[in-house]
């Protein structure tokens, strides 16, 4: 998709999702649910074996099944096509394990892994305005026109050559008319000739 958006950038293309990063964010968030479900179930044996009943005890159970229903809506949101986000799920597991023994330490690995999710979940995007092109990436890559030999957008492929020899190559996620491949070449050649015309 390629968009123009009223302040700040002249053009926005947005970029083919990285399916396999994706996916390896969520059987990471996965993962950990399932460990801190476990762990959490287990305490709660100990605890009932150990005669201990009332609020921590429930705790132990409550939260493996809040964790294990929060997956399972994930699951029909991926299988109806919507991105999943695991972060409640995982909020309410460093919640547990804040609670836990000595569990301070996965506490805020779980906190951070539930903040980190949806902003390393966002779609990549490349903006282009007539200083700089920035990539969304974490961090944010930005290279002035000074840098670019080319920039070219063709059969949803964006091509930007840099004058260090780097070629970049990515699918744009949604079809460009030939008007708007038209629009946006002539726009990063005007760049580039600027540049030109300004050394």
């Amino acid at each position: 998709m390629i968009t123009r958006p009223i302040k700040t950038f002249d053009y926005i293309i947005v970029l083919n999702y990285p399916v396999k990063f994706f996916k390896a964010i969520d059987i990471i968030s996965q993962l950990m649910l399932a460990i801190a479900a476990v762990a959490f179930i287990l305490r709660g044996i100990v605890l009932f074996q150990n005669g201990h009943s009332g609020g921590i005890y429930t705790i132990n159970f409550l939260i493996p099944i809040f964790i294990f229903s929060w997956w399972i809506w994930c699951y029909r949101q991926q299988s109806r096509g919507i991105m999943p986000y695991y972060r409640f799920a995982l909020m309410l597991a460093a919640w547990g394990w804040y609670l836990y023994p000595k569990g301070l330490f996965f506490a805020i690995l779980y906190l951070i892994a539930a903040v980190l999710e949806k902003p390393a979940k966002v779609l990549p995007e490349v903006a282009f305005d007539k200083k700089e092109i920035v990539f969304n990436s974490i961090p944010s890559k930005k290279f002035k026109w000074e840098q670019v030999n080319n920039v070219v957008l063709k059969d949803n492929i964006l091509t930007i050559d840099l004058k260090n020899n780097q070629l970049i190559q990515k699918t744009v996620n949604a079809e460009v008319t030939p008007e708007q491949e038209k629009e946006f070449n002539a726009f990063c050649a005007e760049q580039i000739n600027n540049t030109k015309a300004g050394n």
